[in-house]
C-alpha cells in the first residue's frame, strides 16, 4: 500500500453533529485503506477538532452564508493528511492548552500535530486547516 495515494472527501452541515459523523467516516474510511490500527486515535482527535474548529467559526459569524464543510481524508505513503474546508477567511488560531472538558467532550486545541497548518482557497473563498500525521 505505501506506493498508492488514496483520497476521501465528505461534505458535512456545519453543525455540532459534524464531528461525530466526520469521527464516523474516518474509522470507516481508515478500517477501507487497511489503516485501521495505525494511530487512529490521533487521526480522530485530528478530524474532531479540525472540524469542530470550522463549525464553531460557522455558527460565530451571525448571518454567515457558510451552511457546509468539507472534510478531505488523504493517504500518501507514510502518512495521512487530514483537511477541513470552509467558506471563512478569518485564518484558524492555534491554542496551546488542551481542556478535556472541551465542547462536545473533545478538546479545546488546535495542535493536532506537529505538521499542521491553513491556507486560503483563492478564488473560490474560503481556507483548508490541515494536519499530518505519520503512520510510520
Amino acid at each position: 500500500m505505501d506506493s498508492e495515494h488514496f483520497t476521501s472527501r465528505l461534505e458535512l452541515a456545519a453543525q455540532l453533529e459534524a464531528s461525530p459523523w466526520a469521527r464516523r467516516h474516518t474509522r470507516d474510511v481508515l478500517g477501507a485503506w487497511g489503516l485501521m490500527a495505525e494511530r487512529t486515535d490521533t487521526v480522530e482527535l485530528c478530524v474532531s477538532e479540525l472540524v469542530s474548529n470550522a463549525v464553531r467559526i460557522c455558527e460565530e459569524t451571525p448571518g454567515a452564508p457558510v451552511t457546509r464543510i468539507v472534510l478531505t481524508l488523504r493517504y500518501l505513503p507514510g502518512e495521512l493528511v487530514v483537511e477541513v474546508a470552509d467558506g471563512f477567511h478569518r485564518p484558524p488560531v492555534r491554542r496551546t492548552q488542551v481542556s478535556p472538558e472541551g465542547e462536545n467532550g473533545g478538546f479545546s486545541s488546535w495542535k493536532p500535530s506537529p505538521r499542521s497548518g491553513g491556507y486560503f482557497q483563492p478564488p473560490t473563498g474560503g481556507k483548508v486547516v490541515w494536519c499530518a500525521i505519520g503512520l510510520t
